[in-house]
Formats: C-alpha cells, structure tokens, sequence
C-alpha cells in the first residue's frame, strides 16, 4: 500500500483521482486545497488529514517525514498554470508526482521539470487517458496495421457546455488555464499525435474565449477541429433531447464510436504508473508545443475551415 497527497482536492476531476488511489488499494494519508468544500473524500477516505493552507500542509508533511512515515506520491488536480510548482514539491519531497493535463503550459517548462526529474531520482507521470481507452487503443492499431499512401481526413467536434462561472474561475484566465483549447482539447491533440503521427502544420481559424477552430496535419491524418463551451454551438437535435455536450470525431467520413468506457480510465492510468509504466514528460511534448502554438499562432480566415465555422 502506497500513501498519497491529494493537492486540488475540492476540483472538478479530483473524484476521479480519488477513485483511483481506492480502486488501486492504496492510502490517502494527507490532502489540500484553499476551498473547503471536500465533503466527496468522506466516501473514500474519511480519515485523510486535510489543509486549506499550503504552509501547513507543508508543515504536516515535514512531520510525517521525521515519523519516518513515506509519502510516495502526490496527485495534482490544482489550475493548471500551478502544476509545474506543484510537481517541482513533489519530488523536492521525496516523492512520485502524478499530473493532471496539462502537465505545463509552454514547451519550454518541460525542460525545467526534466532537470530536477533527473536530480531527485523521481518520476514525474501524467494523465493521458485516452490512450488507454479501448476505442482509440483499437484505433491506433488498426491505423498502424494500414498501409494507407493518402492521409485520413478527420474531423474533431468536441462542444462541452459550461455556464457564467467558467469566466468568473481560473478556467476563464488564458494566463492561467492556457485558454479553451489548452483547457478542453489537450488531450484530444495528444490522441490525434500518437494516433496519427507528428505534427506538420497547425494553422488556427478561430480563437475566441468560448470557442476555437483550426487545421492540424500530422503524418498521417488531416485534421480539421472545433472547440467550444457555448451551449448553442450544440446540435439543436442534441439540445432537444436535454444534452449539453456533444462530442464527435469522423475519420474519412466514419464516425469513431468513443462516447463510452471513460469512467474507469483515471484508474486504468494509476494501475499503470504503479506499475511504472505511467506516461511522462516526452511522451506530452507533442501535444504541450500543439497548444502553445495555438495560442500564439497568427489567425487565418482561410483554408480547410471546419463546418461548424463554415456555418
């Protein structure tokens, strides 16, 4: 049994992490985040001490270390433009860091967390979950398997509706969250690279707070992608049945069926980084320079413009 900190408790994805160190048998032992509203942790570990302050989170953690009392990884759900610090704590303490995505938000900070990877002597893991999921997983092989000389045509919709508060939070704060396409469609890009190859060209259509579009071609695939929490960017024949998100990506025409099996994959990726087989820092590098350039790539009004811009 391994003992865990929880930093970012009171967040969005932290049950899921919570979850994952229950499913895995394993402990939660010290948690913190400077809101309070924590009350999911009494169903999986009720007993976990818990901090709002960091200095005393900090302070508790030094104690455990003089009772000789291991902590062998910290799981970070906290903003994103935190995770670097966070993880650079982590291994200062000894321990493994597990990383939500993104893991950073600038290529050049992974170059930072690789040197005192290397110091430290610890691992430094993120959550790349669709690559364990079975559909994309059964994808990869059979795109590997092909040997097609044209690229695939896709295209990627992903509409996840979020109301006023998404401005108000860190979310709403590119300077903090990286903006929506770093926010909501890192992983995507991260599936799309390890699917289909290295990036070529990356031309973005459309940035705006609430929604992004643009144009990705990667070794093998041509892909044109849209982003957005507007909830009228939803399909009205979605809206109509009382949905909110609408998720879709077609491959030369054929719609990947991946609207199931997600529930269990935070678990699947803590199996694996126990087993030290988790993903890290090279295996992000990609996905981390595709959403820099997108926040710092000139706007172009032309070329293969997905068809919910077109509209």
């Amino acid at each position: 049994m391994k003992n865990f900190a929880l930093l970012g408790a009171a967040g969005y994805i932290a049950p899921r992490h919570l979850k994952a160190i229950k499913d895995t048998n394993n402990n939660l032992i010290v948690a913190l985040d400077k809101f309070d509203s924590v009350g999911v942790m009494d169903s999986y570990f009720p007993n976990t001490d818990f901090f709002v302050e960091f200095e005393r989170f900090d302070r508790h953690v030094e104690k455990l270390k003089r009772k000789n009392i291991p902590l062998d990884y910290v799981s970070i759900c906290t903003p994103n433009y935190l995770h670097d610090s966070h993880i650079r704590m982590a291994l200062r303490r000894g321990a493994d860091a597990i990383c939500e995505k993104p893991i950073v938000l600038n290529p050049w900070n992974l170059e930072a967390l690789s040197a005192i990877e290397q110091e430290s002597g610890k691992k430094i893991n993120t959550i790349l979950q669709l690559r364990l999921h079975e559909s994309i997983i059964k994808l990869k092989q059979k795109i590997d398997a092909e040997d097609k000389q044209e690229k695939y045509d896709i295209d990627l919709t992903y509409i996840t509706s979020r109301g006023r508060w998404y401005d108000v939070s860190w979310k709403g704060d590119e300077s903090k969250s990286g903006g929506i396409a770093t926010n909501i469609g890192v992983h995507f890009y991260d599936m799309l690279a390890w699917v289909f190859g290295e990036i070529q060209e990356n031309i973005v259509h459309l940035r705006d707070k609430n929604k992004a579009s643009g144009f990705l071609e990667f070794e093998n695939a041509r892909v044109r992608w849209y982003l957005s929490i507007d909830e009228n960017d939803v399909p009205k024949s979605i809206r109509e049945i009382g949905q909110k998100t609408y998720r879709s990506i077609t491959i030369d025409g054929e719609e990947l069926e991946f609207s199931h099996g997600f529930t269990e994959l935070h678990t699947k990726s803590y199996k694996e980084i126990l087993v030290g087989k988790g993903f890290g820092l090279q295996d992000v590098r990609s996905s981390i320079n595709i959403v820099h350039d997108i926040r710092n790539s000139e706007i172009i009004k032309y070329g293969e413009i997905h068809p919910f811009l077109k509209g």
